[in-house]
């Protein structure tokens, strides 16, 4: 039998993948470290009984756009919600992409924000950010001014950075950008601010979130974008049909009504992120600093590909970040629960013990 061939640009795209391998200490996929708090499960539990299986879900997904809308304090027709804030990026490139348009990037940024144009057939002009890996005004002019961007992608906080871009500077690439800026804030409940705050019922400025870091729920594919009530009417129209299911719009509705234990959860994670990099500045490793649940850090004395090795027979997972543009020799750490990364910073500090160097 015959079988049809891969698209002719998409043939040489390689997918997106985190390498998993089974260690004892898993640092390296920025999930939350810990389940859903104490009463979700039987929260959750009491809301899926009250669904109609042998119906289709609300298509419109009203009551967890309402909870959402409440939640940030806008209008529920501002609040697009979808499987995971990857499909809110893709929706927004077959809705403002594809052949003839382009997207901008800033790198080294978030790998889906290119992966993402390129299978929805949009062009990706990439620009570089500076020496620290801060957004470059002067780039961001260029790039926008030569290519014509229908849709730029900032992620603040940056992944796999974790710098937060200023009030400033996303206000000024908002003034540069011809056409929709996205801030992607994946991270956004870790950082001192949120670009939240620019966004208008006018301007094409969106903020996507996701439930998978603060709110413990990797495992349900719940993200979101909050922006204008026009821009969410036209995602609405591209969408596929009934495409969040029954049981993810009501695990999103339930796990708002814990707010207070998660901001808890991201005080304790804040407090460990500063002692996890108080502890790294201490040794032979650059490290950035990060207003995220991760941290990049790069070996100063020793490969970053020997030192991800030498971890994981420590079992412990942490990203090696080499395949990114600019980021040779870096590694990624996602803050676990304290345990963890103690276990981590024993590890490394084993790893690079010049006398177990030598002997490796």
């Amino acid at each position: 039998m015959r079988r049809p061939s891969v698209r002719d640009d998409l043939a040489l795209h390689p997918g997106y993948h985190s390498p998993q391998v089974d260690v004892d200490v898993r640092l390296n996929t920025n999930e939350a470290p810990e389940s859903p708090p104490d009463g979700f499960r039987a929260a959750l539990a009491d809301e899926l009984a009250a669904i109609d299986w042998h119906r289709y879900p609300d298509r419109d997904a009203a009551a967890l756009r309402s909870a959402i809308a409440e939640h940030h304090g806008v209008e529920p027709g501002q609040v697009f919600v979808a499987n995971g804030s990857n499909e809110v990026l893709q929706t927004l490139c077959l809705t403002y992409g594809g052949p003839g348009r382009t997207v901008a990037t800033f790198e080294p940024t978030y790998a889906l924000h290119s992966h993402i144009p390129k299978i929805t057939n949009t062009a990706v002009a990439s620009g570089e950010r500076t020496d620290d890996f801060a957004i470059d005004l002067d780039e961001v002019r260029r790039v926008t001014a030569e290519h014509d961007p229908t849709i730029t992608f900032l992620c603040s906080p940056n992944n796999p950075t974790g710098m937060i871009e200023t009030e400033e500077t996303i206000r000024a690439v908002a003034d540069l950008a011809p056409g929709l800026l996205v801030v992607d804030e994946a991270y956004g409940q870790f950082a001192p601010w949120s670009a939240l705050e620019l966004v208008t019922p006018d301007d094409p400025i969106v903020v996507t979130r996701t439930y998978s870091k603060t709110w413990s729920m990797a495992a349900g594919r719940l993200g979101y974008l909050v922006g204008p009530a026009w821009l969410v009417d036209e995602l609405s129209e591209v969408v596929l049909p009934y495409h969040l299911d029954a049981f993810k719009q009501a695990a999103g509705r339930v796990a708002l009504r814990f707010e207070a234990e998660m901001q808890a959860r991201v005080a304790t994670l804040v407090e460990e992120r500063g002692r996890v990099s108080a502890a790294l500045a201490g040794m032979d490793v650059t490290v950035w600093p990060s207003a995220s649940n991760f941290i990049l850090f790069r070996p100063d004395t020793v490969s970053g590909d020997i030192v991800w090795d030498r971890l994981v027979e420590h079992s412990v997972l942490v990203r090696n970040c080499a395949s990114w543009p600019r980021l040779d020799g870096c590694l990624r750490l996602t803050l676990g629960n304290a345990d963890e990364n103690d276990r981590f910073l024993a590890a490394l500090t084993d790893v690079l013990d010049p006398a177990n160097l030598e002997s490796a």
